[in-house]
């Protein structure tokens, strides 16, 4: 079984996080082995004209690299890196903490937790103050 389908059911609780303006921050965390690519964070950001944007940082062993993808593209950029080398995508929200995990045999669950932030992230909360 392929674990893509769970993984797009945990994209879309990204997506309602942000809508609700819960959202905190993303990680794709615990690689296979050691890896020269660490992490990748996804944070929301505004660009020019009050543009809703996420910057995708991937921290390697030695440089951090980071992009600008709407909302749709980071699905597409993110799908790739998981299981490689990431086993695990965390999605912190004010509501509960979703992570999305692969098993030994590559299949994928999604399991929700209390939540580890109280507040959204400072880019959804002036989102939220400008009626974005």
């Amino acid at each position: 079984m392929s674990f893509q389908p769970v993984f797009a059911q945990f994209w879309e609780k990204v997506k309602e996080s942000i809508e609700d303006k819960t959202y905190a921050k993303l990680t794709l965390a615990k690689t296979i082995g050691d890896t020269e690519l660490k992490n990748i964070y996804v944070r929301p950001v505004l660009l020019e004209n009050d543009v809703f944007s996420l910057s995708v940082t991937a921290k390697y062993k030695t440089e951090e690299i980071e992009s600008f993808h709407s909302l749709e593209e980071a699905f597409f950029v993110l799908a790739p890196y998981m299981n490689n080398p990431f086993m695990t995508a965390l999605l912190f929200t004010t509501e509960n903490d979703i992570t999305f995990k692969l098993n030994k045999k590559r299949v994928g669950s999604i399991i929700e937790q209390a939540p580890t932030f109280k507040n959204a992230s400072d880019v959804i909360l002036e989102m939220k103050e400008k009626g974005l």
